[in-house]
């Protein structure tokens, strides 16, 4: 089921599925695996390659070497700009801290207060997968086994997808779009409640 939120349509998901991403069992594996490198925008390339000398200390060798050798994006199948990917696996912005857990790179820099640029939001975003169409905007739940440590532990924690990534989705489009997430939420309980809602 899908529903329209200003100029987005959202999946239901989003209020019926819990999530909170549990490190220390996935070991940050959506940064691994998967059949081509994070979603970016162009403005989000131009920004990791002027900022590219401040990433570098956080790089692995691996990662800087596939940049120096293709730049910091490839073009994937659907002709969209993507990170760079090491051995066509993992992002070439991926570090590894001393218990095998995937860093990024980029984040890392903007933790020590180098870089004002978090992240490409599609990886903030996740495991919330943003497409834009002419006319609006599609906002999907991405179902995959490497979550499933997420999906448990949201489930323990009672947290719903979009408030799990309240920060992310504020950061992508404003305040005011995150408040109405929270009255469609408010209003999908309620009809519940009473029997209301339509199911399937």
């Amino acid at each position: 089921m899908l529903l329209e939120i200003q100029d987005k349509i959202v999946s239901l998901d989003l209020f019926e599925k819990k999530f909170v991403c549990d490190l220390s069992a996935c070991k940050g594996a959506c940064c691994i695996e998967g059949d081509s490198g994070a979603p970016l925008t162009f403005e989000e390339v131009s920004i990791i390659e002027d900022n590219l000398e401040v990433i570098k200390p956080y790089m692995r060798q691996e990662g800087l070497d596939a940049v120096e050798e293709t730049g910091v994006f490839y073009m994937d199948w659907d002709n969209e700009p993507v990170t760079t990917l090491v051995n066509e696996k993992e992002c070439a912005f991926v570090a590894f801290d001393d218990k095998g857990t995937a860093l990024c790179a980029i984040e890392q820099a903007h933790k020590d207060g180098k870089l004002d640029f978090k992240k490409p939001i599609s990886c903030h975003l996740y495991p919330i997968r943003a497409k834009k169409f002419k006319e609006f905007e599609a906002l999907n739940y991405n179902t995959w086994d490497i979550c499933s440590p997420a999906c448990a532990c949201g489930e323990q924690l009672d947290v719903k997808v979009y408030k799990f990534l309240k920060e992310p989705i504020i950061r992508a489009y404003g305040e005011e779009f995150f408040q109405e997430l929270e009255v469609v939420d408010k209003d999908i309980e309620e009809q519940k409640k009473n029997g209301e809602f339509p199911q399937g």
